[in-house]
């Protein structure tokens, strides 16, 4: 039987959008080049927003083991500035929260290829979406989504990146002391060039993720090892959560020219794009994940009442626009000099404003809600 959709790429936004369309019935193909899930450059966030979406699509982050995390702390001088979240939020590593995305896309009935990657993805004269695996196989189908993440598909690259910017992340095991310390909290840290962050996941332990323009990068040599020891120096909050660590990873997980603030303007008719193919938010404000898990019930929602991709992309961007400005901005601010050196004697006198920050840089819930139902059944 013919598939009805392809849809490349099986991280987050692609799972998601499988799960839904395969229990409406609809023959689907999963692409997704990796044979396993693996671990990837994640802050690894879930935001209130997502948990919903992952709980209607059959996801228990319970379960998994997902750490409970009510609090976000700032810390660009001592001590840290501390606020609760105006959400549920808790943290999974992307491996297990990928992991159990698979597997229920499967039990949906997706046809899933893993460990395939396609070369290339055209539009033939008949309409149909074709898709070319690095084996010679072929795979056609009149609508396909596009789910590639962060890395680009011939034909289909990812925008330019003017800031250049370079993303890690290595998980640790925290001395005792500062593993208590850090429990159930998100911690943001502040230096030149850049930020980072770092929160209990599963299995007591902790991820460390960290962005950085380029150029910085270079002033210590493109080493990761000096540009983290540079980061300590510069942050000593940063400084003492990792005497004592573990590196549980022999070197971090790179990822480069991250398109910060990107929102697809349009697309072709039959594809509709979906997480940061569709949108890339900036990573200090936790919502990349919730976005994927949106923008992916959104395209479902789209193809199912019959609207034209390129008039999803568009109304897609138009809701996300406000957030993503917003996100921006606060971006800004947190890599200027005075910003970082003024921020903390602020949040001081009102911590409050980390809970509206965090409030503002949401998905939109009115948005998201009338299209719940539809990918939930």
């Amino acid at each position: 039987m013919q598939d009805e959709v392809l849809i490349i790429g099986g991280g987050v936004a692609g799972c998601a959008a499988s799960i839904a369309l395969g229990r409406r019935g609809r023959r689907i193909r999963l692409i997704e080049r990796e044979a396993t899930p693996r671990h990837k450059v994640c802050g690894e966030f879930l935001s209130g927003e997502a948990l919903e979406d992952l709980y209607a699509l059959g996801i228990d982050v319970v379960a998994l083991g997902a750490v409970p995390i009510p609090y976000v702390r700032l810390a660009a001088a001592k001590p840290a500035v501390e606020a609760p979240l105006p959400f549920p939020a808790k943290s999974l590593t992307r491996k297990t929260l990928d992991t159990a995305l698979i597997a229920e896309a499967i039990s949906s009935g997706v046809r899933v290829e893993r460990g395939r990657s396609v070369q290339s993805l055209t539009r033939t004269p008949a309409g149909m979406w074709q898709a070319t695996l690095d084996d010679g196989a072929v795979f056609e189908a009149p609508t396909a989504f596009l789910a590639t993440g962060k890395h680009d598909l011939r034909g289909y690259p990812r925008p330019k990146d003017p800031q250049r910017w370079v993303a890690f992340k290595m998980y640790y095991r925290l001395a005792p002391a500062q593993s208590a310390d850090l429990a159930h909290a998100s911690e943001l840290m502040l230096y030149p060039g850049g930020y980072g962050g770092i929160q209990p996941v599963e299995g007591g332990i902790a991820n460390l993720c960290w962005v950085v323009q380029q150029r910085y990068l270079a002033g210590v040599g493109h080493r990761w090892e000096n540009l983290l020891a540079k980061m300590q120096q510069d942050c000593p909050h940063l400084a003492m959560r990792l005497s004592g660590a573990e590196p549980l990873l022999d070197k971090p997980i790179a990822v480069t020219h991250i398109p910060y603030g990107h929102i697809r303007r349009t697309t072709e008719d039959g594809l509709y794009c979906i997480g940061d193919q569709a949108a890339v938010i900036p990573s200090f404000t936790g919502d990349g994940i919730s976005i994927a898990l949106h923008t992916a019930r959104c395209a479902v929602a789209a193809f199912l009442a019959g609207e034209s991709a390129p008039l999803f992309q568009a109304r897609l961007r138009s809701a996300l626009l406000p957030q993503m400005r917003l996100a921006e901005f606060a971006a800004d601010g947190l890599n200027n000099a005075l910003a970082r050196a003024v921020l903390p004697f602020c949040l001081r006198i009102w911590p409050g404003v980390m809970r509206v920050t965090a409030r503002l840089t949401r998905v939109a819930a009115g948005h998201t809600t009338a299209v719940s139902h539809a990918v939930a059944d």
